[in-house]
């Protein structure tokens, strides 16, 4: 499969009944932006958080953002709903909470194709229960065929956090292995993995260790939870002007005629190979992304 050669340094989750903060949204430097219509949304709030979900996805203005509309559990009285509303406006990509097995996407892809979906709208999964993190390589083994619109994976730290009774200290000593697994298994069939929030707003300091962390494991990018995350998150996951010069270099090395027949090169000393070339043309595309969307999008204060 071919990876996304788009940027999801931060995704922003924005509940679906604050109509305020959703339009303050189309406005924010994130990469994408998740329309919550689960957790951050009371029981009592879901119909209007549907129906404002649907009214700002369809009214668009979003610029270059990609929006993702996160759908309740489909077992829930509300789930079933949100996902057809989700449909019909077609956003970018519906989340879909608390994936277990392959059978979560499976079904949700069953759904969307028999409601005439969007070929656009793509699926992501909320990685955030044991079960998840065991069976993680069977459902990113969903991603390969095209009818089930698999593209991206979400990690949900907090629930995990509560479910295993693990403490999030120490680096987050005890989830890393989590991390680490569902990020191969999305890897080994391309799909982007997006690292779980981190709830203190107002540290500073520990929210970007925490990016850097997440960065240096392999993540794409990172959920948030507040507005002032947005632009150190962007910071720390955008390629490096070191790493977009050397992914160029390689580019160049390969493209040169004596090379474009090796699997091996050598560039400035430096054993290259082919799957250095796929790397580097991601790094490059991702960077050329970032620079086409600050030059359409407005200034940033």
């Amino acid at each position: 499969m071919t990876l996304p050669m788009k940027p999801r340094r931060s995704v922003l989750y924005v509940p679906g009944d604050k109509e305020h903060a959703l339009e303050k949204a189309k406005t924010l430097p994130t990469d994408s932006i998740i329309i919550d219509l689960e957790d951050s949304v009371a029981p009592a709030n879901k119909e209007l958080a549907r129906k404002q979900a649907a009214a700002i996805v369809r009214e668009g203005g979003f610029g270059t953002r990609e929006v993702v509309i996160r759908v309740n559990p489909l077992e829930t009285p509300w789930g079933m709903v949100d996902l057809h509303a989700a449909i019909a406006v077609a956003p970018d990509a519906i989340l879909i909470p608390k994936v277990s097995q392959p059978g979560d996407i499976l079904g949700t892809a069953k759904v969307v194709k028999a409601a005439d979906g969007n070929p656009r709208t793509r699926l992501w999964a909320m990685i955030e229960t044991p079960m998840g993190i065991i069976n993680a390589r069977e459902i990113a083994a969903c991603a390969p065929d095209q009818d089930n619109r698999l593209a991206c994976f979400v990690l949900g730290t907090n629930d995990l956090l509560k479910e295993s009774r693990a403490r999030s200290s120490n680096r987050r000593f005890a989830v890393v292995p989590w991390l680490a697994m569902t990020l191969v298994a999305a890897r080994a069939y391309g799909l982007d993995v997006i690292d779980g929030v981190y709830n203190d707003f107002r540290d500073d300091s520990g929210f970007r260790a925490e990016c850097e962390h997440g960065r240096t494991l392999g993540m794409d990018g990172k959920t948030l939870i507040h507005p002032s995350q947005v632009i150190p998150c962007n910071e720390v996951f955008s390629p490096t002007d070191e790493e977009i010069d050397w992914a160029k270099k390689i580019i160049r090395a390969f493209e040169e005629p004596e090379n474009a027949r090796k699997g091996v090169i050598t560039v400035e000393g430096r054993m290259v190979e082919r799957l250095h070339l796929v790397m580097a043309k991601r790094v490059a595309a991702i960077a050329d992304s970032i620079a086409a969307r600050s030059r359409v999008e407005e200034p940033w204060f």
